[in-house]
């Protein structure tokens, strides 16, 4: 978890600034090689700004490096734009063009990997939203594994992960804390997302300390509600261990309340896992007809 925080920072902080001051201050020896530094930068930012989880930092952050790359693009354009749009390049300047030409590509098909999984053709179910009185953030969910881990797994390939953020911007208080009050969405009612049979019901399990997770128990506790008219088992997880308030052939309502967030399962740390499944596949989820996806955020 280290490791991945470390990560989180290089790409979220260091990584923009070092890009946008090259940008900035960069020489240039022609238009061309303007350009490419200049479309590559735009790439760049645009896939931490769409893919990137900003809920560890601040999800406020997150707009700061478009408005400071703006401000570069100016600032580097006012040197670039009395210089020729080619020159004869040498070994270096090659090699420099070549690496960035190189970069803006693969940025860019990251982008459209992005986006690509902002929508689905398959026809998804309307539920409501199970959570009440905050601001909910999406920090896995859509359709491509660049914004949803979930996608390489079949069942849950729709599934979301919700965390709720505090007025900075932020999922927890701290950045990996072990206490799990700290985390906001730690406690959270939980409502019934529709009207249907409770099938299977879970309420045991610990609220496990972050990072510990329970593998040979992922869902935790759980509810599996079998939805009236949706065709479709939907799974609500990671539920506070003594919460959960139905049982396996209760009937519940739509927005009746049936527990409360906890860290019970495979979990890194609080929050709520939901997903819808059809034989054995996952089905697209709408919420008053949005498909969430990473950075979504529900009030």
């Amino acid at each position: 978890m280290i490791f991945s925080i470390i990560q989180l920072m290089i790409m979220q902080l260091i990584l923009p600034v070092v890009f946008i001051i090259s940008l900035w201050k960069g020489s240039f020896h022609s238009k061309l090689d303007w350009m490419v530094q200049m479309i590559f930068s735009v790439f760049f930012i645009s896939w931490i700004f769409f893919s990137s989880p900003w809920d560890w930092f601040s999800y406020y952050l997150r707009f700061i490096w478009p408005i400071l790359l703006l401000f570069a693009i100016y600032m580097s354009w006012k040197k670039a734009r009395s210089l020729p749009t080619r020159i004869k390049y040498d070994s270096k300047q090659k090699w420099s063009l070549g690496i960035y030409g190189v970069l803006l590509v693969v940025f860019g098909m990251y982008n459209v990997l992005v986006f690509s999984g902002y929508s689905t053709d398959e026809q998804a179910i309307e539920l409501d939203f199970p959570l009440k009185n905050g601001v909910y953030y999406i920090g896995q969910g859509g359709n491509h594994v660049q914004i949803n881990y979930h996608n390489e797994y079949p069942p849950q390939r729709y599934a979301l992960d919700i965390v709720e953020l505090n007025p900075f911007g932020a999922r927890a208080s701290g950045i990996y804390p072990k206490q799990l009050d700290k985390y906001d969405v730690f406690g959270d009612e939980l409502y019934s997302p529709c009207s249907g049979e409770v099938l299977e019901a879970r309420d045991h399990l610990p609220d496990l300390i972050p990072p510990e997770a329970d593998s040979e128990r992922p869902e935790g506790n759980f509810v599996n509600l079998k939805c009236e008219g949706k065709d479709a088992n939907v799974y609500i997880a990671h539920m506070q261990e003594g919460s959960v308030e139905v049982e396996a052939g209760d009937f519940v309502e739509k927005g009746e309340h049936i527990g409360l967030v906890g860290n019970s399962g495979n979990t890194s740390e609080p929050h709520l896992h939901i997903h819808a499944e059809k034989d054995g596949e996952g089905v697209p989820i709408h919420f008053n007809g949005r498909f969430l996806v990473r950075n979504s955020l529900v009030w």
